[in-house]
């Protein structure tokens, strides 16, 4: 069962890392398109390099293993900004939240996961 809860841990992480670096890329190889997308919702164009940066960061802590609360605090991290980001796009009514939705669903698995294979450990 640990061989499994690992394979399903790698699996599920890395799809969210996909998920989250191709929106990284998208922000810097798009800039004028999701300029335009956060100005349409009212953010100021300047936070995408902010973004882009904590997300190449957030994804480095999650996949790190010397520190427990890094990789804590990554999670907490990419929580508040999918959390947003569903909100946001729902506010606007552009129908784009589907993308965070699924990011959610991926981040969640893999933090359950995780620490279910650290209390197999214990």
């Amino acid at each position: 069962m640990k061989n499994k809860n690992k394979i399903f841990y790698y699996v599920v992480t890395g799809l969210f890392s996909l998920l989250i670096m191709g929106g990284v890329a998208n922000y810097i190889f798009q800039h004028e398109m999701v300029v335009g997308f956060f100005e349409a919702m009212g953010f100021p164009p300047n936070l995408i390099y902010y973004m882009a940066t904590a997300k190449v960061l957030g994804v480095i802590g999650i996949w790190q293993t010397k520190s427990k609360v890094l990789r804590e605090w990554a999670y907490a991290g990419f929580t508040f900004n999918l959390l947003l980001a569903v909100f946001a796009h729902l506010n606007v009514s552009d129908g784009e939240q589907w993308g965070a939705v699924i990011g959610l669903v991926l981040m969640s698995t893999s933090y359950f996961l995780v620490k279910k294979i650290e209390a197999e450990k214990a």
